[in-house]
């Protein structure tokens, strides 16, 4: 969505329309006539704070574009955004680190909106070996390290699927954000699609009852398969914290958890 728009009007109508709603249907699911909607559209109208609000929260507006479209409507933001490092949030990366940690000797890591790495655990670190240095300079995005052939995409099996998997997850992601920088980055990972006519050096595991789409990963030891999660704060009101999410990845077999084991021992006896 082009975000050239300096009215509250012109950003509720652009929400309205990513959303594939009519004024009418906008109109009915906020109780308000559809007059009054495309007066406030128009500008005709300046919605008041508590309009903004309501209409924000029928079109599921993310936090930041709330704030936004109180601001051109002449309203104070509604909600605090703050760094991650800062005492207000210090409880929540705390949280954070608690995940993290506690999900050893498993990988999870913790990504802004963009997918850029805020914090990771050890065992993150240990399944990195030959990525190329540029893809580790800051900010990490965790994508494009995945999927880029300097990063860890020779060492998926399943890079196909995977790759597909990715790009579904970023278009969902858009088309609820609208934001144009997570677009940028799909059209980007849309182009390292592998190449199908190269075939694996090693066979991705049997498809054969599975129940979510996993990551097959060439460990130092073997073949590494894992399930993921997301975990965000559901309750968020602070702008930031709203756009966290917790990556984890769980071991999808025995011979996973037993290498991840063996990897997180090592990686301790290194550090002793």
């Amino acid at each position: 969505m082009k975000r050239t728009a300096e009215t509250a009007g012109d950003l509720l109508r652009q929400w309205r329309q990513h959303r594939r709603m009519s004024q009418l249907a906008l109109a009915s699911e906020a109780d308000i006539s559809q007059r009054h909607l495309s007066f406030l559209e128009s500008g005709r109208s300046r919605p008041s704070r508590d309009m903004v609000m309501h209409l924000a929260e029928q079109l599921d507006v993310p936090l930041r574009e709330r704030n936004a479209i109180l601001v051109a409507a002449g309203h104070a933001p509604q909600y605090p955004q703050h760094g991650l490092d800062e005492p207000e949030l210090a409880a929540a990366t705390a949280v954070v680190r608690q995940i993290l940690d506690g999900h050893l000797p498993h990988p999870a890591l913790a990504v802004n909106r963009h997918w850029e790495l805020q914090a990771a655990n050890q065992a993150i670190f240990a399944l990195l070996d030959g990525v190329a240095p540029h893809l580790l300079e800051a900010p990490v995005n965790v994508l494009r390290l995945s999927l880029h052939p300097d990063g860890l995409a020779p060492r998926i099996l399943n890079l196909g699927e995977w790759h597909a998997h990715i790009l579904a997850r970023l278009a969902h992601e858009v088309d609820q954000s609208a934001d144009p920088k997570l677009a940028a980055l799909r059209e980007e990972l849309a182009e390292m699609a592998p190449d199908r006519s190269r075939k694996s050096r090693t066979e991705a595991p049997s498809q054969k009852g599975r129940i979510a789409v996993p990551l097959y990963l060439q460990g130092p030891n073997g073949t590494l398969s894992f399930l993921s999660t997301t975990t965000v704060f559901g309750t968020a009101v602070d702008v930031t914290l709203s756009e966290i999410a917790i990556e984890a990845f769980f071991p999808a077999d025995e011979e996973t958890a037993r290498q991840m084991s063996a990897l997180s021992a090592g990686s301790a006896g290194g550090r002793s």
